[in-house]
């Protein structure tokens, strides 16, 4: 959806006197991802809904979308005037369901998959656009998060330290424990400075998907998951980008001059045709700039929802209203019932107890740094 230049005084109008301040001339966005494929759920995300749809277009714990969910977290800090989502040209027809369902941001929609740097870089290009001293917070849309004031306004002081450094980039961490290869891990550096959840340190060094050895070594030496929630200027991500990715920035940067006219989809489509994929987290994240840092996440339970498993621990562990998991018989057995055994057939550890590995739902305390 492309919006009109009256449209869109009048929404930039709205905003300045709207919530989510963090300084005099510095305000709060929040650009929420949701243009993945979700392919490790769709085991899941079919036998719930009858279709095999991305898992941000999906119920899968409680009635929200977790794109529905994310963006009602969002609203918490950062107005819908100050949201952008990322989208996929593909997903058009679940796009329209959740604005059936209520309101949506603005949409930036991608017409391909060119990984999580586009997914990233395309947005900010926008909010700078918009904003140039913009705080940019970018959202997954496929986390569980128990506590969504506190975790917003834990993001509203790690933006406040942002602020106050413009040219830091802090990742969210959360405390791991267990030695999960599907994470980031990022382990802490020094500390530079803190909030009211914890420290915040320099990242020393980051690992995109380690192996079972290294994940072992990360995890005895107090590493942390990376959530991928990061909070930066928007200027500065566009800086990282054209450092560590200029191909992509060369296509994405020209098209702020086709934001929110009528050629905007035409020029994204041009820009896109030609444009490398990339995986943010590998191309910027592990070769750990000096602008890396980390926040330690205040106490709550966060969990990145990326397999079946992990969304069934989640459901059973927490008692979360799940209709999909009485249907299918799991609410009480230890050992999955056959519909269940079917949707964890692929890889990943057993849910039935022949195994010890516990997937990663973490409990965190910041006072103590335990782990529940």
């Amino acid at each position: 959806m492309i919006m009109a230049e009256q449209d869109l005084d009048r929404t930039r109008e709205a905003v300045q006197e709207s919530p989510g301040w963090i300084g005099e001339d510095a305000r709060l966005w929040a650009v929420v991802l949701a243009g993945g494929q979700g392919m490790r759920l769709r085991p899941l995300t079919k036998r719930i809904h009858g279709e095999a749809r991305p898992k941000q277009f999906a119920a899968v714990l409680g009635a929200r979308s977790l794109l529905r969910q994310t963006l009602d977290r969002a609203a918490g800090a950062v107005p819908l005037g100050r949201t952008v989502a990322v989208t996929l040209a593909e997903h058009a027809g679940y796009v329209m369901r959740e604005i059936e369902q209520g309101p949506m941001p603005r949409a930036l929609e991608q017409p391909a998959d060119r990984g999580t740097a586009a997914g990233v870089l395309l947005p900010v290009h926008w909010v700078c656009r918009q904003d140039p001293e913009a705080i940019v917070v970018v959202l997954p849309s496929d986390h569980f998060i128990d506590d969504a004031e506190r975790f917003m306004a834990h993001v509203e002081d790690v933006a406040a330290a942002a602020r106050a450094h413009p040219t830091w980039v802090v990742l969210l961490g959360a405390l791991a424990d267990t030695p999960d290869t599907q994470y980031g891990w990022i382990e802490p550096g020094a500390q530079v400075g803190a909030t009211g959840a914890g420290p915040i340190w320099r990242a020393k060094r980051f690992w995109e998907k380690p192996s079972p050895a290294q994940a072992v070594g990360c995890l005895r030496r107090g590493c942390l998951w990376n959530t991928f929630v990061l909070v930066a200027t928007a200027r500065t991500l566009v800086e990282l980008g054209q450092r560590y990715l200029p191909l992509l920035h060369a296509r994405l940067a020209p098209l702020s001059a086709f934001f929110d006219t009528e050629h905007e989809r035409w020029a994204i489509r041009q820009a896109y045709a030609p444009a490398p994929a990339a995986n943010f987290s590998r191309a910027v994240l592990e070769r750990c700039p000096p602008e890396l840092m980390v926040a330690q996440m205040p106490a709550l339970t966060w969990s990145d929802l990326g397999t079946p498993r992990r969304v069934l621990r989640l459901a059973r562990r927490l008692a979360l209203p799940t209709p999909w998991l009485a249907r299918m018989g799991g609410v009480a057995r230890r050992r999955p019932s056959r519909p269940l055994r079917g949707v964890l057939s692929g890889r990943g550890p057993d849910i039935s107890g022949r195994e010890r590995w516990t997937p990663p739902v973490v409990r965190i305390h910041a006072a103590s740094g335990n782990l529940g």
